[in-house]
């Protein structure tokens, strides 16, 4: 990446919608400009799970606020991820859809992991070098991630749901500070967070940190107040505790630092930080500067090269665990691209959907040594749940979706073959694997792969079809399988 490039990341919170442009120098992002708006998405998730017309407006505005200010930045210079909120919602895709057209760029919704792997990227960038052992705290609106981790690499993380708007709409409903709500509230959120403490054991840990959300609001008000911002202590949460008892309701809080949108959701983060503090035996808590969109940043620089881009790293960590056959994978992702290359929009997007069918092809047998029969379903189901670091939920069911439909009958995927992206890294799969079913190289130069609207066309150089009997018969037969749903598939040899 070339110093001087203008990168931005776009965090979709529960609470609140964030921008960080940032400047990249030497391996560095210098900030550039930082917009943040209270859209409180999570407060518009009704009991049905679904997100309310009003809420979807409020994010619908600021991302087109957003949008102006990241006019004319290219894709590879820009990643967009929502959190818990769009995770729930039931409706998401509504608010995604628009939200996409009006922003500019695509949105990922991510998992709670891979949040929390982002969260720590973004922490650990912003402090000095150092051989401590860091356990990092995210208190957001209506999930809470924690990550224990050294230098760069974070060594265990997990996401909990649980924040400050669902906290505060659950416990403090009619916004009223009483004692026993903010003691019932803390039992609830340790009982939903005791199952950390395995995980984070505190001897595996010398210094906690803070960041973002709850707790960089919390340093705010401490440090308008005359206290250490920096530094969060056990006595400087009861003090702010003690301070909102006082005051009784929302209405009557008066508190240097705090924005009224905070307000509404402060009883619990407190609430929720208090029992994180108590469980795991927290003196004194570092309000860290990174956060979510950071990591973001960085993972832009890592998305820019084959050699540190976690979603590779993370791609071959699933081969060696599945015991891929690592040569077979290989073939099969040569020949998918051969093929592939010939029929792909020549945009700047080319390369990037080359290297996701890439990766279904070097996935293409994870399920082989649960089922060799059904190897493309436990394939398919292990793409959909696994852990995948740098992937996002989407990227992760497309995948799935290719393994799901490298053979067999294609009605299985019908809802999807409108999608002619997907339609042409399918079929380029579905040969590659036919064609290498002999598990050696095949004559692939010998082919070329030709499309119109709905319609394929291989063809094959005189005297293929003659040398290779069985694959031109599997061509054949697979012609007839896409004809099945609306598709047309023709092998012309001679």
């Amino acid at each position: 990446m070339q110093n001087g490039t203008l990168l931005a990341a776009v965090d979709l919170g529960s609470n609140s919608f964030r921008l960080e442009i940032g400047r990249y120098d030497h391996g560095h992002i210098q900030r550039v400009e930082y917009l943040k708006e209270g859209v409180r998405q999570g407060g518009g998730l009704g009991e049905d799970r679904n997100l309310s017309d009003v809420v979807m407006q409020r994010g619908w505005d600021c991302l087109a606020r957003f949008a102006e200010r990241i006019k004319g930045f290219q894709r590879t210079q820009v990643r967009a991820v929502a959190t818990q909120t769009l995770r729930e919602a039931r409706n998401r895709d509504v608010f995604i859809q628009k939200a996409q057209q009006i922003l500019g760029f695509p949105i990922e919704v991510i998992s709670g992991l891979e949040e929390a792997r982002l969260i720590y990227q973004g922490v650990s960038r912003l402090l000095p070098q150092s051989d401590e052992r860091r356990l990092v705290v995210d208190i957001g609106g209506r999930s809470t991630e924690i990550i224990m981790g050294q230098g760069f690499q974070a060594k265990a993380m997990d996401s909990f749901r649980l924040g400050s708007v669902a906290w505060s709409a659950r416990y403090f409903p009619d916004n009223v500070f009483a004692p026993a709500a903010f003691k019932t509230a803390e039992i609830a959120a340790q009982a939903v967070l005791d199952e950390a403490l395995d995980m984070f054991p505190r001897d595996q840990w010398d210094v906690a940190y803070g960041s973002s959300g709850t707790v960089g609001a919390i340093a705010d008000v401490l440090a308008a107040n005359g206290r250490d911002g920096d530094t969060i202590s056990r006595e400087s949460l009861d003090w702010l505790q003690e301070r909102l008892i006082r005051a009784q309701t929302v209405d009557n809080l008066r508190l240097e630092g705090i924005k009224d949108d905070r307000k509404l959701v402060i009883g619990g983060g407190i609430s929720v930080l208090r029992a994180v503090f108590d469980l795991f035996s927290i003196d004194h808590m570092q309000a860290a500067q990174g956060a979510l969109r950071n990591g973001a940043l960085y993972d832009l620089i890592d998305r820019g090269s084959d050699v540190s881009d976690v979603r590779e790293r993370t791609v071959q960590w699933l081969c060696d665990r599945f015991s891929v056959d690592l040569p077979q994978a290989k073939r099969v992702g040569l020949v998918a691209n051969h093929l592939f290359h010939q029929i792909a929009q020549p945009n700047e997007q080319k390369e990037r959907h080359s290297k996701k069918l890439a990766w279904a092809a070097q996935l293409h047998e994870l399920g082989v040594h649960i089922s060799h029969d059904d190897a493309h379903h436990h394939g398919a189901y292990v793409l959909e749940h696994v852990d995948a670091p740098g992937f996002s939920m989407v990227e992760l069911q497309r995948l799935s979706l290719l393994v799901l439909g490298q053979r067999g009958k294609l009605r299985k995927l019908e809802a999807y073959l409108d999608d002619e992206l997907l339609v042409k890294q399918l079929v380029c799969l579905r040969l590659a694997v036919l064609l290498c079913h002999a598990r050696r190289d095949p004559a692939h130069q010998a082919i070329s792969l030709q499309f119109k609207p709905r319609q394929f066309k291989l063809v094959a150089d005189v005297g293929w079809a003659t040398a290779h009997p069985q694959s031109a018969w599997l061509i054949q037969e697979e012609a007839l399988a896409w004809q099945k749903v609306g598709w047309r598939l023709t092998f012309v040899f001679n």
